[in-house]
């Protein structure tokens, strides 16, 4: 399959891959017609997906098979009056359905806006007027529809309801959930199987043409529509097939809601791409010791989860654990601590391969297979975009000089770099201007071309005249015994401009040593571990970070909270 979209396919080193990587770009590619139901001819028999839940449920699907459903729901959805260019709003947790939904709206051109089923009211009315969103199809979960029902009124463009439940086919129409007992909602299982045969519109979609939106997650301010073309997905080939070092045979596993963008990076189009089995645990609450037992029982091949997931479980004792299956093991999401990745490989003597990229954009860093990993660092710039770190004024940083990642597009959009903001051409251009795509991002690269990250712009400490980047005071806390997660910020302060804070998450065995004596050992830790103006001033222990559901911690909030004190 590779071979139809690149001109080379097998590369030796990062030379090489650097020199040669080409894409063959068909003038009107979609995914689910040019490589799923490709899949579906080619290998038939293929297993593309393996869904099991927390209730012991199991679903194997062959690339036959999804290419049948896929084209049940195109047409089921074509009869509810959905069709091209239509946004549709996606909040199924990680139903089987979540993988259906997706290719048969691809199917049929509509715009898919897959969400968290965290959304409130207030969520969904702002997707629903800032999208038009036309439907919304969710799981049959009562919060999520009843926060659907209340935001109907004050969403003029959302005209179709549509709920997934858990039953069986023939089973009696779900209940009303929410206050408004006359609102309609399409029952999916009891609908779809009985859609006429489809038949494919004659013109599905043009390659500039808006294929998927997602709102960021956002460390702060209001999430941004971001929009992606349908070559968005063909920009994820190098994700799956070189990042992840996935082929024919692999059974890969991303730990992802559906509603991030995470979900296509390792759970859709990449690993498609490879021809390798897609891994799905349906669960409702992480617990490292069940997702460990999962990867055991179904012998996965090939891992990725963001830190704070490795962070659980190189907690646990491993050696209780077959995973002699696994081969591969990726992350990303936030940056990587080396005190993690050491402690990963001392338990399983697999070296994690990082990478980094954002909503608006494929993988645009990433440690290849003929690399050899930095511990901590994010890797090369991936060969389809043209990286560089800038200061300030605009001009290019050397070698060792932090500065803000920018992908150059003067000659060229990269495949996989969004479209636009939808709707918002002011925050665009705040972003995308002059030939720079503005990542907001920062780091430094060494000597042999390794990115290092720092942290957002935004997070830079400013003190006593130092800038001080939240991630290497993370870092060094993170080799201290005692810290599983911990977050860094800046407090205002009259003499210094600001100080350091460390909101810290400790071990279960180390909470009631939570102290004066812990504090200070915490501060010297980290004096040994990095330079002393660097250490915390402050340390405040918590049982938990906020995050976003992508699994980044938002420093926003912990400085939110810290000037409502004040």
């Amino acid at each position: 399959m590779v071979e139809r979209f690149l001109k080379q396919t097998h590369f030796e080193s990062v030379e090489d891959y650097n020199k040669h990587l080409e894409f063959i770009i068909p003038e009107h590619f979609n995914f689910a017609y040019d490589v799923m139901d490709e899949w579906a001819k080619e290998w038939p028999d293929g297993l593309a997906l393996l869904w099991t839940n927390d209730q012991g449920e199991e679903r194997r699907t062959t690339f036959a098979q999804l290419k049948e459903q896929t084209d049940q729901a195109a047409s089921y959805l074509l009869t509810l009056g959905i069709g091209k260019n239509d946004p549709v709003m996606l909040i199924l947790k990680r139903r089987y359905e979540w993988w259906v939904v997706m290719l048969a709206l691809h199917k049929i051109g509509a715009i898919v806006i897959p969400a968290t089923h965290m959304l409130t009211k207030h969520d969904i009315v702002y997707r629903d007027t800032r999208a038009s969103v036309k439907a919304i199809i969710c799981v049959d979960d009562p919060y999520v529809m009843s926060q659907v029902e209340a935001a109907l009124p004050e969403s003029p463009t959302t005209e179709v309801l549509v709920a997934v439940t858990a039953g069986k086919p023939g089973e009696p129409e779900i209940p009303k959930t929410g206050a408004d007992a006359h609102v309609r909602w399409h029952d999916w299982q009891r609908e779809w199987q009985s859609a006429p045969p489809f038949v494919r519109p004659a013109h599905v979609n043009d390659n500039d043409d808006t294929m998927l939106m997602y709102f960021t997650s956002g460390t702060s301010g209001e999430p941004k529509m971001v929009a992606h073309d349908y070559l968005y997905a063909m920009g994820h080939l190098t994700t799956g097939v070189f990042w992840h070092n996935l082929h024919r045979g692999s059974l890969h596993l991303t730990v992802a809601d559906t509603g991030w963008g995470k979900a296509v990076w390792g759970k859709f189009y990449g690993q498609w791409f490879a021809g390798a089995t897609v891994f799905v645990f349906d669960h409702e609450k992480f617990n490292a010791d069940t997702l460990l037992r999962q990867i055991e029982k179904y012998r996965v091949t090939s891992f990725c989860a963001p830190p704070t997931i490795y962070r659980f479980m190189i907690r646990e004792d491993l050696s209780r654990y077959d995973l002699s299956s696994l081969e591969y093991c990726t992350t990303a999401g936030e940056a990587l601590n080396p005190a993690v990745f050491d402690k990963f490989y001392e338990k399983t003597g697999i070296r994690m391969m990082e990478g980094f990229g954002q909503t608006e954009t494929t993988m645009t860093l990433g440690t290849f297979p003929w690399m050899t990993p930095k511990p901590g660092s994010m890797g090369i710039p991936n060969a389809q975009y043209n990286i560089d770190l800038i200061r300030a004024d605009g001009s290019p940083c050397e070698d060792g000089e932090k500065g803000e990642i920018v992908v150059r597009v003067d000659r060229r959009k990269p495949i996989g770099l969004f479209k636009e903001y939808y709707r918002d051409e002011e925050l665009t251009q705040e972003a995308w201007h002059d030939g720079l795509y503005h990542t907001g991002d920062m780091a430094w690269r060494d000597e042999d071309g390794y990115y290092w990250f720092e942290g957002r712009i935004d997070d830079v400490i400013k003190s006593s005249g130092y800038r001080i980047g939240p991630f290497e005071v993370e870092s060094a806390l993170m080799t201290h015994p005692a810290v599983v997660e911990c977050a860094i910020t800046g407090v205002p302060d009259d003499i210094r401009g600001m100080v350091v804070k460390a909101t810290v998450v400790l071990g279960k065995e180390w909470k009631d040593k939570a102290g004066d004596a812990l504090v200070k050992e915490l501060q010297q830790h980290v004096k040994r571990e990095t330079a002393p103006y660097k250490y915390p001033r402050i340390v405040e222990f918590v049982d938990e970070l906020p995050k976003t559901i992508s699994g980044k911690i938002r420093r926003v909030e912990i400085r939110k909270k810290d000037a409502g004190k004040a």
